[in-house]
C-alpha cells in the first residue's frame, strides 16, 4: 500500500515550490490563487526570498503547505492509500485525501499561523531536542521539573523533542544530559508547539475548524494526536483541534501505518525529513521523495 506524506514546519527553503510554478499550468493557477487569498505574494518569498524573510511564521506554515499539496496535486500518478502529515503537515495530507478543500486548507493554515505566533507572545517558551534516551525516561524527566515542559514530537526511535517554558526546557535539558542523552538542544523556534502553552490558539483555532467543512476522504489519515486511521470528519475535525497542544505521534503513525499494509512512503513538500524518520523507524519499507 502506498503512503503519502507531508512535513511541517522547518522544511522551508528559498526557491521553494519555484519549478513546480514554472513547469506546470496547474500549480501556477494554484499558486496565483494562494496569492490572492492571502492578500499578499507569498510566492515572491517562497522563490526569491531570504531564509530570515522564509522564517516569519506567517510565511512558514503556508509556504510548506503550499509547496505540499501543489507538489501532490501535479504529481501524474496520484493515489493515495493513506495518508500522514508531521504537525502543520496534517493539513496538507487533508487537502490530499479530499477531506479540505484547497482554498479551506490554506485559509486555516494561515489562522493557525498567526494565532501560534500570538500565543508565542504571551510567555517566553521554547522547544529542544532530545537524542539517544528511550521515550520512557524522556517522559520520567519532564514530569519532575517544576513549570510547564511536555514531550511534543516523537520523531523516531532515540528522537523526541520537549516543549515548555524557556527555565523549565532548560532544567530539562540538563537532566536528559545527566541521564545519557547524546544530545538536548534548544531549538531556533518561536515557542512551544504542541503543548499546553499553546491553548490560547487552540482556543482560537478552534472556532474557525468548527466553522469549515470537511468531506469524508479517499482514504484515512494517521492523526498525530491519536497515530490511528482516521476518516470520520468530525472525528477529524476533534483531532486537529487537540493537535496544537497534544504531542506529534510520528514514530507511532509510521508503526500503525506499516502494521495496516503500507509499504512505500512518498514525500511531498520542502526537504526530505519524514523519508530519514521513515528509514530509522523501518528500514525495510521503500521511500520516495515527490518534490
Amino acid at each position: 500500500m502506498k503512503a503519502y506524506v507531508f512535513p511541517g514546519q522547518g522544511a522551508q527553503f528559498t526557491g521553494m515550490g519555484k519549478d513546480l510554478y514554472e513547469n506546470s499550468a496547474v500549480a501556477k493557477q494554484l499558486f496565483e490563487q494562494a496569492n490572492e487569498i492571502l492578500g499578499f505574494r507569498i510566492t515572491d518569498i517562497m522563490f526569491e526570498g531570504t531564509a530570515e524573510e522564509l522564517k516569519e511564521t506567517k510565511v512558514t506554515q503556508p509556504a510548506v503547505f503550499l509547496h505540499s499539496v501543489i507538489a501532490a496535486k501535479v504529481y501524474p500518478e496520484f493515489a493515495p492509500e493513506m495518508v500522514a502529515g508531521h504537525s502543520l503537515g496534517e493539513f496538507s495530507a487533508l487537502v490530499a485525501n479530499g477531506a479540505l478543500s484547497f482554498e479551506d486548507g490554506l485559509k486555516l493554515v494561515s489562522k493557525r499561523a498567526l494565532a501560534m505566533q500570538k500565543a508565542c507572545e504571551i510567555t517566553p517558551s521554547t522547544m529542544a531536542a532530545v537524542l539517544n534516551l528511550p521515550d520512557e525516561k524522556v517522559e520520567e524527566i519532564c514530569a519532575e521539573i517544576d513549570g510547564v515542559v511536555v514531550a511534543a514530537n516523537y520523531n523516531c526511535p532515540g528522537q523526541l523533542v520537549i516543549s515548555g517554558e524557556y527555565k523549565a526546557v532548560e532544567a530539562a535539558c540538563e537532566k536528559m544530559k545527566e541521564a545519557g542523552a547524546k544530545r538536548a538542544l534548544i531549538l531556533p523556534v518561536g515557542g512551544a508547539f504542541h503543548s499546553p502553552m499553546m491553548e490560547p490558539a487552540r482556543e482560537e483555532l478552534a472556532a474557525a475548524i468548527e466553522a469549515t467543512e470537511f468531506a469524508t476522504p479517499i482514504c484515512p489519515v494517521y492523526q498525530n494526536v491519536t497515530a490511528t486511521a482516521v476518516s470520520d470528519p468530525a472525528e477529524i475535525k476533534k483531532n486537529l483541534i487537540i493537535q496544537l497542544t497534544a504531542p506529534v505521534k510520528w514514530t507511532q503513525s509510521v508503526q500503525q501505518m506499516i502494521a495496516d499494509g503500507a509499504t512505500e512512503f512518498f514525500e511531498f513538500g520542502p526537504g526530505k525529513v519524514l523519508v530519514g524518520l521513515v528509514n530509522k523507524i523501518d528500514k525495510n519499507v521503500a521511500t520516495t521523495k515527490v518534490d
